[in-house]
């Protein structure tokens, strides 16, 4: 018992320092947002969108940094987001993956991916965006029949 004690204060640990630096990217972002000269509404928007991703998923199962979130995507819009996030929608989905896509794109353009990296972001969202749709919609228009 002490042992698993041991290991999730080790994970808490790990998980606040991703966390803190995490903010900082959030930050960046809403700083470069504001740069494009969006509304107040649309950057919180983005933000909080981009926080959920970076903040609660990539340090729900294990911590993962931000970078290497970009090969979560899948796991994020074909499960976790559509279980934990109870307003999940197919509009919630495109507009969580847009807010992604641009978080990743000013990642990019600060020089904190690479340019091969947020290509793959928007590959994966381009290619996989109809596969989510159709899971969040199963999801959420099930019968008791699928029980």
């Amino acid at each position: 018992e002490i042992k698993i004690m041991d290991d999730y204060k080790e994970y808490e640990k790990k998980r606040d320092n991703n966390i803190k630096r995490n903010n900082k990217y959030l930050d960046e972002f809403q700083k470069w947002l504001i740069g494009k000269g969006l509304k107040t509404r649309t950057i919180n928007s983005h933000t909080s969108n981009a926080d959920l991703y970076i903040n609660e998923f990539l340090n729900y199962y294990d911590v993962c940094k931000m970078e290497d979130g970009i090969n979560e995507l899948n796991g994020f819009f074909d499960d976790w987001f559509v279980r934990k996030c109870l307003w999940s929608t197919a509009y919630s989905t495109k507009s969580t993956a847009a807010s992604i896509k641009k978080f990743y794109n000013c990642m990019q353009e600060l020089g904190h991916i690479t340019k091969e990296d947020y290509a793959f972001v928007c590959n994966v969202i381009k290619e996989e965006m109809d596969n989510w749709i159709y899971t969040v919609e199963d999801y959420n228009n099930f019968t008791d029949f699928d029980f």
